[in-house]
């Protein structure tokens, strides 16, 4: 049974102790934000980058996340659920064309932000893992395509799918394109959304 005494002592442990949980939440998002704009460049960054670019030691590093797959999980968790919850707050009634544009940006800024991290998580998810991130955005943009084809606004000549396979190239072509500096990452919205649309047109 604990003392008085050691009541008190504890107390001031877990009082110092606060500060440090602080900085150690501190440094888990600072190294996660890291490894999401390096990833988003490089899938292959090094452990060593990031933990530059997070501005703590690799000991600290590993300290949080005990290998370069678990930190890969953790970043590529976070961002299907932002890009999820992100994509969940367009609105997507009214007309198909128009709607398609807004879901088309919004989108492009996602993929710009993440990137490469499409890559870097198929060596830290499993395909089965993988295909589930990939499956509620594409099962959005298939019913658009599919209310926009009936009415004759998107073309109906080709396969829906292949349809979503032109709009997941045009999107990571521009966010390549954006690194490179071949676009303004400020023009690559509109760039994105009338090529797209172009695509699609009946």
């Amino acid at each position: 049974m604990s003392t008085l005494g050691e009541g008190r002592a504890t107390g001031s442990d877990d009082a110092r102790a606060r500060p440090k949980r602080a900085d150690a939440l501190r440094n888990i998002e600072a190294i996660i934000e890291a490894a999401t704009r390096l990833l988003a460049v490089d899938p292959d960054v090094s452990v060593n980058e990031i933990a530059r670019e997070a501005g703590v030691g690799r000991i600290t590093l590993y300290g949080h996340f005990d290998s370069r797959a678990t930190l890969l999980r953790e970043v590529t968790d976070r961002a299907i659920a932002q890009t999820e919850e992100a994509l969940a707050q367009v609105d997507v009634e009214g007309d198909p064309r128009q709607v398609l544009g807004r879901l088309v940006e919004e989108t492009w800024h996602l993929a710009h932000r993440f990137g490469a991290l499409v890559v870097a998580a198929s060596q830290a998810l499993s395909p089965e893992q993988v295909r589930r991130a990939h499956d509620e955005p594409a099962a959005r943009v298939r019913a658009l395509l599919e209310r926009g084809r009936s009415i004759g606004e998107f073309r109906d000549d080709v396969p829906v799918e292949w349809q979503i396979s032109v709009i997941q190239a045009i999107l990571h072509g521009a966010s390549a394109a954006v690194h490179r500096g071949e676009i303004d990452v400020a023009d690559a919205p509109v760039l994105v959304r009338d090529t797209v649309l172009a695509a699609l047109a009946a």
